[in-house]
C-alpha cells in the first residue's frame, strides 16, 4: 500500500452489482452512505452505471485519517452492513495513486 501525504485525497473504486430484486434498496442505502460521507466531511462519492446491471463507485476520501474515522463510524458501519445484503462486489481498488502528468511508467 502506498503512503499518502497527510491531508491528501485518496481514491477508492468499487465495481458492484445489485443482488436480484435489491437494486432500489442498494441505491437507497448508497444514497444514505453518500450523505453521511458529505455531512461528516469524510469524502465524496461519484456513482456510474456500467451497462445494464453493474455500477462503478468512485469514492474520494478526504484523507487517510478521514477514511480511518469513517471505518469506525457507527452510521457508516450500519450502511455497509446493509449493503452487504444488497450488492455483490465484483472488484475493489482500495487505494489508487495518481501519476504525474506525462508519466507513462
Amino acid at each position: 500500500m502506498q503512503d499518502h501525504p497527510a491531508g491528501s485525497e485518496i481514491l477508492s473504486i468499487a465495481v458492484w452489482q445489485p443482488v436480484p430484486e435489491n437494486e432500489a434498496a442498494a441505491l437507497a442505502t448508497l444514497s444514505e452512505l453518500t450523505a453521511i460521507l458529505a455531512a461528516k466531511d469524510y469524502g465524496r462519492d461519484l456513482l456510474y452505471r456500467n451497462g445494464e446491471s453493474g455500477y462503478v463507485l468512485l469514492r474520494y476520501w478526504k484523507s487517510a485519517a478521514a477514511r480511518e474515522a469513517a471505518q469506525e463510524d457507527p452510521d457508516m458501519l450500519r450502511c455497509w452492513a446493509r449493503l452487504g445484503n444488497e450488492i455483490r462486489i465484483v472488484k475493489v481498488y482500495e487505494t489508487l495513486s495518481a501519476l504525474p502528468a506525462g508519466q507513462t511508467k
